[in-house]
């Protein structure tokens, strides 16, 4: 336990969750006692000849919010034709009897409400002892409605673009057959590498486009949400929510950026109750402390002025940064006065951040000291003591107007030599058991440092498929797009990686949900704790929805086989077996806390234990599904308890990033968890709100993009070579196929890098020895190229129409394909067989060499580093050989340019994608490093050797030799 303001400071931090037993009409009840209000539906007691009406009278003119869900939205109810010729009368309009009828189906109606307030008591709903009104019934029942849907994309769009995929299928069989079947008998080298080339080509984009097949889109209500959770006169019944935050090293991470990332969390639009903010401060840095301490202190101003005036975005930064007109649709007559205040307070704040970070530049000999003279216990950041601090919370701190604020914890783990701590993914599962023990809310978000909220609602979206009481019980995790500021309009690197987040995402949303993807994502405690998802049964004749029904071949869906069928009742038994086996073992600790000396409940405690850990808190807390802590406990123990689950050695021989929390084993530990996720039966949503939820920074120069994509590739390259592979692990579980080949993708892709070099190395070979790795071509096989060509166009220009991404976005992410896939991937390969067979960990280091001063500064600022050395060289030969060709066929003649194009088409293919790294060489265009100089003069004494040892003015045969007549004896 640490002295001054560590564990004791500004008070202690109570439960955060602390949400009554469920009050609400919903959860009283199960689903089939719930009675449905049939506005515009058909009620089920009422035989189908006897309705005449859609929409019953009661409604009157009361607006509804939504249109009246029907089981084909696409087709409205429409009332039974009628004959003009008939009587009125006998199809039940305005006869006594279709009146009869409609009052006592009025009256069935409210016999079963009256009955649901009997059976659920007086919170079980907006009774209140009263009989509702007519109007009241419409809210109700809006209330009861899916708090979000599917929004497939429309057949127009997705129709061409499936046709597109099997013909560009069918013609890269007819481009094979070609390939196969004709070899260059002079060039045999050259033609079997790019054939093998191809076909890996081939099967990478088999792997990357079918899982593209079926995408969606998904709208909220968040309407429905607040009718059904946040009931007029009571407290809401929203889930909480645990936020974390990840930061190690301040000096990489400016504390500014971390401070503006936290005020957004706890100015977002949700119960302050219900939120927590646990920022990770993996470094143990006084800085990361003292700046958050000055956060905490600053929100209690920035706070009540979001939620008075609702602006957006909730971090001041960003805020205060937006070249926009504040006074547009402000209405306050305070908020002009307040702002500037305000902007005045965070101008101050900046300063006092700032002064922060220029004290920390030069540590003193004898290491940080507290204010009351104690060292900092992270003075050695290898080796120090857990820390926590509660600066918000539960402890009488509260805003400028005496309002409650959220919750904030700062933590730090225990670090010790000889320990593994297994970086980020280690400093997520420590704050998982943290959180657990203080809050332990059902609900957990994940944002990096530097990804601020930027829609205070974005909570709120997430809710509406986690607590969605029809489909969010198998959901694990909502997934919000990456979003990004300060990149430069043409995106010269494709930060924004709008085609992956765009397109790819959501033809994964509509298999078995994306791929976690590090930040921005909302989970269930429960799933990341490796518990399976809960089994459903599927209705009668209910087919896959991961294919349309005439091409469920694809994914292995097909009902028809029988051996597929034996083996679906197999895994669906086997899940079973384990969810009742989990069932029997929480029925067990259960009966331990009771009965704590039986036998049974010792052993099961023992089973627990050795998953969880040594912690009889953070075990118990592993219990309820919805979340919360012990009334009974106080506050200094579950703190005590909460320094022992951070400690050093608690993972030890335990399941923790094995089967619990973030999994071990890979820089990128976010495709491992959501895989272990999805092979234990969850699915996941993606979540595209029209304001984007979250707002990142990215590496916006050439070097720092390609380091970040070089710890992306390592790390597929890691869980490739492990046990985790998707291409041999999971099988018998409940991920889909579809899936599964997403995934595997995720982690083959670093293994293109070999072919794609080889193959923008051809080109230049073919160009400097007169072959070619395609003979002669006939009509027939223009025909097919043309088509595969044109197919290709097609695919991409279907999928930008579907995706809603433009053309210049497309193409900066094939060009950067290209110079990632030989430089970062390929780097990344041998680093991770080195770090993985031979245990040899290699890096590479970046030097600054200049920088200017003004908007994307950063984007000129050229640091050199050893990727850049393959993409430079690619670039150098092509060039050689482009001028090597043409000063060949300007020497030999017209004969010569026909079999150039071919080779020249190849070539420039590869000068065109490389085009932005080429500017990225060339920094600023008013200026050239000396770097580029050095390259410049070793390319021309390159192209000067090969001129004179070609000589491309000298025909082929040698010197042709005359006689002169002249007698040279004479």
């Amino acid at each position: 336990m640490l002295n001054a303001r560590l564990n004791t400071g500004r008070g202690t931090h109570q439960n955060a969750s602390g949400m009554p037993a469920s009050s609400e009409l919903d959860s009283s009840l199960p689903s089939s006692q719930i009675p449905l209000l049939t506005y515009g539906e058909e009620d089920s007691e009422i035989s189908a000849d006897h309705h005449a009406l859609i929409v019953p009278q009661f409604m009157g003119n009361r607006n509804r919010v939504h249109p009246m869900p029907c089981s084909d939205p696409s087709v409205p109810l429409q009332p039974r034709p009628m004959v003009p010729k008939k009587d009125i009368a006998v199809y039940g309009y305005g006869s006594v009897a279709w009146k009869d009828r409609m009052e006592e189906w009025k009256k069935r109606q409210n016999d079963k409400l009256q009955v649901v307030k009997h059976e659920g008591g007086n919170d079980g709903g907006n009774f209140d002892g009263k009989e509702l009104d007519d109007a009241d019934l419409p809210m109700m029942d809006e209330g009861r409605q899916p708090l979000s849907r599917k929004l497939p994309i429309p057949s127009s769009k997705i129709n061409p673009y499936r046709m597109i995929i099997i013909l560009r299928l069918a013609i890269l069989g007819l481009f094979f057959h070609y390939r196969l079947l004709h070899p260059v008998r002079d060039a045999y080298g050259l033609w079997l590498t790019s054939v093998i080339c191809e076909i890996w080509f081939a099967v990478s984009w088999i792997l990357d486009q079918f899982p593209k097949w079926c995408p969606i889109e998904r709208e909220t209500y968040l309407d429905r949400l607040s009718l059904r959770y946040e009931k007029e006169g009571k407290p809401s019944e929203l889930a909480s929510v645990d936020i974390f935050v990840s930061t190690v090293d301040p000096m990489k991470e400016p504390p500014l950026i971390t401070a503006n990332t936290v005020l957004s969390i706890l100015a977002v639009d949700y119960p302050v109750d219900k939120v927590a903010c646990y920022v990770s401060d993996d470094g143990a840095a006084m800085l990361t402390f003292e700046a958050l301490s000055e956060t905490a202190e600053f929100a209690r101003k920035w706070v009540p002025f979001c939620k008075k005036f609702n602006i957006e975005p909730r971090a001041p930064e960003w805020y205060f940064s937006q070249k926009i007109d504040y006074l547009r649709n402000k209405v306050h007559p305070a908020f002009v006065r307040e702002r500037r205040a305000m902007k005045r307070e965070y101008e101050e704040f900046k300063v006092q951040i700032n002064g922060l970070v220029a004290t920390a530049q030069k540590v003193p000999e004898d290491g940080w000291t507290m204010q009351d003279g104690t060292p900092w216990p992270g003075n050695n950041v290898r080796d120090h003591p857990g820390m926590i601090q509660v600066f918000l919370g539960d402890n009488g701190v509260r805003d400028v107007e005496g309002n409650e604020l959220p919750s904030l914890v700062y933590v730090s783990r225990e670090k010790r030599p000889g320990f593994e701590h297994h970086k980020k993914a280690g400093a997520m599962n420590a704050l998982i058991r943290v959180s657990a023990v203080l809050s332990n809310a059902p609900y957990l978000l994940n944002v990096d440092c530097d990804h601020y909220i930027n829609n205070s609602k974005a909570l709120r979206e997430a809710m509406c498929f986690m607590m969605d009481p029809t489909s969010g019980k198998k959901v694990c995790y909502v997934q919000f797009p990456q979003r990004f500021d300060g990149i430069d309009r043409h995106d010269r690197y494709s930060n924004r990686n709008v085609v992956f987040f765009d397109i790819n995402m959501k033809g994964l949303d509509g298999l078995q949900g994306p791929i976690y993807v590090g930040t921005g994502c909302v989970f269930r405690r429960q799933a990341l704790y490796g518990f399976d998802a809960p089994v459903t049964k599927k209705p009668p004749g209910k087919t896959c929805n991961c294919l349309p029904k005439w091409c469920c071949f694809l994914c292995c869906c097909s009902r028809k086989n029988k051996k597929q069928k034996q083996k679906k009742e197999k895994t669906k038994k086997s899940k079973q077996r384990e969810a009742s086996k989990q069932i029997h073992a929480l029925e067990n600790i259960e009966g331990a806390i009771s009965e704590p000396n039986s036998q049974s409940s010792v052993t099961s405690q023992m089973k627990l234990e050795k998953k969880f850990g040594q912690s009889p808190v953070f075990v118990a807390s592993t219990l309820p599904e919805d979340g919360g802590v012990p009334q009974n406990a106080s506050p200094a123990s579950l703190l005590r308890e909460a320094i022992q689950v951070i400690s050093c050695g608690y993972e030890d021989k335990t399941e923790w990033g094995k089967e619990v929390g973030w999994i071990y084993g890979s820089v990128t530990e976010d495709i491992l968890t959501g895989f272990k996720m999805h092979c234990h039966g969850w699915r996941s949503v993606y979540c595209i709100p029209k304001r984007p939820a979250f707002k990142g920074s990215a590496p916006i120069n050439l070097s720092d993009r390609l380091h970040q994509v070089l710890r992306w590739a390592l790390g597929s390259v890691e869980i490739f070579l492990s046990r985790h592979c998707p291409i041999w692990y999971g099988y018998g579980g409940g991920l889909k196929w579809l899936e599964r080949f997403s995934y595997i993708n995720s982690v083959v892709y670093p293994w293109t890098s070999i072919p794609l070099l080889v193959y923008c190395t051809l080109p230049a070979i073919c160009l400097l020895t007169g072959k070619f790795i395609v003979p002669e071509i006939s009509n027939y096989a223009s025909l097919v190229f043309m088509g595969l060509f044109i197919s290709i166009a097609a695919t991409g220009i279907l999928e930008m129409q579907w995706g809603g991404v433009g053309i210049d976005d497309w193409w900066r992410n094939e060009q950067f394909w290209v110079i990632g896939g030989v430089s970062s991937h390929l780097f990344a390969l041998f680093q991770g067989l080195l770090k993985v067979l031979a245990g040899v960990s290699t890096s590479f280091t970046v030097t600054s060499k200049a920088a200017d001063d003004g908007e994307f500064s950063e984007l000129y600022l050229f640091k050199w580093t050893s990727l850049l050395i393959p993409p430079t060289t690619l670039l150098i030969i092509n060039i050689v050989g482009v001028v090597v060709g043409i000063s060949d066929a300007i020497n030999n003649g017209y004969d010569s340019w026909g079999p150039l194009f071919g080779r020249l088409f190849f070539a420039f293919w590869v000068i065109i994608h490389l085009y932005p790294f080429l500017k990225g060489l060339l920094g600023k265009q008013d200026r050239m490093p000396t770097i580029i100089l050095v390259w410049s003069i070793l390319l021309a004494s390159i192209l000067t050797l090969l001129w004179v040892r070609i000589n491309p003015f000298v025909s082929k045969d040698g010197p042709v030799l005359e006689i002169c007549g002249l007698n040279c004896d004479d």
